[in-house]
This record gives C-alpha cells, structure tokens and sequence, in this order.
C-alpha cells in the first residue's frame, strides 16, 4: 500500500485536477520500487477508499498511466504495473546482447530460420548488390530474461562469410562472430516506423495482435564504408522508448536587430 506521505500529496485546494495529482502519487510509488514490475494494483475502488476521491477520478488516473506505459490493464483480471520500458537512442555499436547486458538482463535467442537464398531488389538495395546474390539469411526471436522482446532479420553477403550457414549461432553473438572473422562493424543507420503487429509475430512476441510495434530496418557498414548486414526488426513497443537528445541551433547572424523575428 502506498504509504502517508504519498497520499498527502493529494490537495483538494490545489487548482491541479485530482486525478492528475492521483497519476503523479502513483508513478512515485512505482518509480521509488514501491510497487514492483508485475504486481496488481488495488482494485478502483480501494484507491478510490485510500485516496478519498471518486472511482472517476481513479479511472482517469489508471487510464492515463496505460497510455504513457506506466501500467496495463487487463480485462477481468485488473491492473498491473508494466516492466519498465528500455531507452533506445543515440549510442554505441553493439550488439543485442551486449545491449541487453548493460541493463542487466540475460540475453538469449530461438533460431526461426536459416537459409541461403538470392537477394530480393531491397535487400540487394540495402547491402549494395546485384540483385539476387546469395544472402545468408538469419531469422531470430530476441529475448530478455526469457521475455520475447524482438524478432530479427539479418541478411549477410555468402561471399563475405561462406561458411555462416554452418556457424553455432543458437547460443553466440552474430557480431562476435563477424568480428572474429574480421568483419568490424563501424557504423550503422537504423530507421523506425510504428506499426501493429500481425497474427504470426504477435504469438512470437507474445503481444495481442494489433498491438504496437517498432518496425527497424538497420544497415551496417565496415570501415571502408561497405555494407555488410541488413537487418529488419520488429521491436515490441511496450517494452522500448526512443529517447533521442536534442540541441537548439543558433539564430542566423544574418538576423539583425529589429530585423525580422
């Protein structure tokens, strides 16, 4: 239960509406660890008791919260409060589960597909071939401490890497692999779109089908300045945030005192 102090931040003389003042009290008691990823929150009606304010104001509340992510609710079941979102935005090269690692989660990964095939127009567009060159192409289910977090893609020139069809890729890195053939990553261009995930990868994912998703397409490049893998993801959205940093650009110098503004 969320304790006193908690509680006294509710104000009836204060102009802020009360479930805004409700939405804050219990993002406080989440973030502080008060309420643990998973758990159940109080029915509407004992929130409703201990913070002496309405069902309304309560739903308000909660319905706020599980657009901004903080909880999900579940029909017939009840409230929960969701797992806590990972920050995806301006970083270092790394791989999935050097990723996963610096937040301290286990990763790991279920092997969907393996196979050589020629490259389609879009993937021989990404890596910079003729079309239909043979690709060997890996297709992964993601996780997180046994959580499904993303299904990946990864398409690689065969004749960068003839042998990766034979690799031990169920329980190794991919880019550790490449590396130790030499094939350094240095840098790579990633573009995201929202869309709703389908039947097939919702089950995979674990997700209602029609929910959220990150749709990523990432091409990485060699120090040469080469292609070498395209990959095509598809993120959950309840479990990643863009978070991307932002710098105001100077006023032009051409812009003049009583210029205009």
């Amino acid at each position: 239960m969320i304790s006193d102090s908690k509680m006294s931040r509710l104000d009836k003389q204060l102009p802020v509406p009360l479930y805004h003042q409700l939405k804050c009290a219990l993002i406080t008691a989440i973030e502080s660890g008060e309420w643990q990823s998973g758990q159940q929150l109080p029915n509407e009606g004992k929130l409703a008791e201990t913070f002496g304010v309405s069902k309304v104001t309560v739903r308000q509340a909660l319905r706020d919260l599980s657009e901004v992510g903080y909880v999900r609710r579940e029909q017939g079941r009840g409230t929960f409060v969701s797992r806590r979102k990972l920050d995806q935005g301006p970083r270092e090269l790394t791989s999935f589960s050097e990723e996963m690692r610096r937040h301290h989660l286990t990763a790991s990964s279920r092997i969907l597909e393996r196979f050589e095939t020629g490259a389609t127009d879009r993937v021989a567009e990404a890596l910079q071939l003729p079309a239909g060159e043979q690709v060997f192409v890996l297709k992964r289910l993601r996780l997180a401490d046994a959580e499904p977090m993303a299904i990946q893609t990864a398409h690689i020139p065969v004749k960068l890497m003839p042998d990766l069809i034979h690799a031990d890729l169920e329980n190794a890195s991919l880019y550790e692999l490449l590396q130790s053939r030499g094939l350094q990553p240095s840098s790579a261009r990633e573009t995201y779109s929202a869309t709703a995930v389908e039947a097939a990868p919702s089950e995979l994912l674990r997700v209602p089908r029609g929910s959220p998703v990150l749709a990523v397409e990432r091409v990485t490049y060699l120090a040469t300045g080469k292609p070498f893998e395209f990959v095509q993801s598809l993120v959950r959205g309840d479990r990643y945030s863009i978070i991307l940093e932002l710098e105001a650009n100077r006023f032009p110098q051409a812009i003049r005192r009583g210029g205009t503004q």
